[in-house]
């Protein structure tokens, strides 16, 4: 049984448990439940919560390690001389799998039985012309192919084994937790230190995941500086990676092309959305403002590869056309321009509907003050609303600068992706995070450089990131201190 069918069966037993532990509540009160310490639902979700929550515990564990463990049990059977001086174990991992899944699908299809499946070799010349007129190719050598045997056996006697435990233990608890229900029994207390701790969990999960990503880019660009110079990678200027040696890896380029291109698109989308968010909370009648803050919604539900096909079929070359070429600053319809101005129309609904609703968070109150004293509509933005509103919209503006740094598809198709230094805006470059995945793309090697350089150039887009936050949070306290 696979892991999904197992928790929807056990799902099945909780919802059973939970229908059970009511009537066994009921019944241990002879149906007076003012003799309860708890309602009736309390005693059905304790019930639940038993049945269900130790055989999730224990599925979840099993998914993750089993792949670990079958890995490692298959690799160590692979002989050594059944990998070549060309091929590295991971390779030969990965065409193992390659094999068993297709071993799987011709099971599962009913090409072959499992027995044929266990017994197929090489020279089983009648199982083999079965399995490719069907479609399916099995041309392994001998050792990947005993070895893919071996990786189907280990799997599905591991789901065999998971099954049976997880279906026990999942009866087990509802054994168990029906017989603990008395009057006295506190069923409540125990579901809500259960939520309790579920709340606390889910609360935990972003500080793991923030802490899992930092450690894993920590510890590769650990392993990237042990191979090439941190010198050379933060201070070079040139960017020339190769894979057969002799690589350049200066990220001096790539984050220039980064600030720019953020830089050109914030100051497109600041100004627009800041503006429109100030006339859509305090000017425009709710007519206008139910119609203008959808349309201008809608762009930031577009998916950045049409913007991307936008920048290199329209904008680019109305850019190149009508004011760098005649103006002698270039050619090319791929420039840092281009790339800016399409991903600031992307980030307009980022500022401004948060803008607006920091906007409209403010006080009415704030806005009679100031209009009873005589100040214009204008002056009350400027010098009452702005202000109050100032450290979300600094948030607002953070979020479109974190989400300009981190666009990649727009930077491939409108900025090119040429690594340079220079201040011609109409020149083409590229970006940290375009070169993050050219270095990721493919079958590479994560022993060298090459490679490794990607978490090197990730945790470089963390630091900035954070660098950004706390800026914001010195200039979000001293104006609120000046505002309070």
């Amino acid at each position: 049984m696979s892991p999904f069918w197992i928790m929807v069966t056990i799902l099945a037993l909780a919802l059973v448990g939970y229908i059970l532990g009511r009537r066994r509540a009921g019944s241990s009160a002879a149906g007076d439940i003012r003799k309860l310490h708890s309602r009736p639902t309390y005693y059905g979700w304790n019930t639940a919560i038993w049945t269900a929550l130790p055989s999730l515990l224990l599925l979840l564990v099993w998914v993750l390690a089993q792949p670990l463990i079958v890995d490692r049990a298959v690799n160590g059977n692979i002989p050594d001389s059944a990998v070549s001086d060309s091929q590295t174990r991971g390779q030969i991992m990965s065409e193992v799998q390659g094999t068993a899944f297709e071993l799987g699908r011709a099971v599962n299809e009913g090409i072959v039985s499992q027995s044929e499946a266990r017994a197929l070799s090489l020279d089983d010349a009648a199982t083999t012309e079965k399995l490719a007129a069907a479609g399916i190719e099995i041309t392994p050598s001998a050792p990947v192919l005993e070895a893919a045997k071996d990786y189907r056996a280990f799997n599905l006697n591991a789901s065999r084994a998971l099954t049976g435990a997880a279906l026990v233990l999942a009866l087990a608890g509802l054994a168990w937790s029906l017989s603990q229900i008395k009057p006295g029994y506190r069923a409540r207390n125990i579901v809500e230190s259960f939520v309790r701790g579920f709340l606390i969990l889910c609360s935990l999960l972003a500080i793991a995941t923030t802490v899992g990503i930092v450690l894993s880019l920590v510890f590769e660009s650990i392993r990237f500086f042990q191979l090439y110079p941190w010198q050379d990678f933060f201070f070079g200027t040139e960017w020339t990676p190769s894979f057969g040696g002799g690589s350049k890896l200066g990220m001096l380029p790539l984050l220039w092309g980064t600030l720019y291109i953020s830089l050109i698109a914030l100051l497109f989308a600041v100004p627009i959305g800041l503006f429109a968010a100030i006339y859509m909370s305090e000017y425009a009648t709710p007519r206008v403002r139910g119609f203008v803050k959808p349309v201008i919604e809608v762009l930031a539900g577009i998916p950045t590869i049409v913007y991307g096909l936008f920048a290199l079929v329209t904008v680019g070359p109305l850019i190149r056309d009508w004011i760098a070429a005649p103006a002698g600053f270039g050619n090319s319809a791929s420039s840092v321009m281009t790339a800016g101005l399409v991903m600031g129309i992307m980030l307009i609904p980022f500022v401004s509907s948060l803008s607006d609703d920091i906007i409209n968070a403010v006080p009415q109150s704030l806005r009679d003050g100031s209009l009873g004293l005589g100040s214009t509509p204008s002056e009350t933005v400027r010098n009452v609303i702005l202000p109050a509103a100032l450290p979300g919209i600094v948030g607002a503006i953070l979020l479109a600068a974190s989400r300009a740094i981190g666009e990649t598809m727009i930077v491939v198709l409108g900025a090119g992706a040429m690594a340079r230094i220079s201040g011609n805006p109409f020149d083409a470059m590229t970006t940290i995070t375009v070169k993050i995945v050219g270095q990721l793309t493919g079958d590479n090697d994560f022993a060298s450089p090459e490679t490794l350089v990607a978490f090197a150039l990730g945790l470089t887009l963390f630091v900035m990131t954070l660098a950004l936050n706390i800026v914001a949070l010195v200039i979000v306290r001293k104006y609120r201190e000046q505002y309070e």
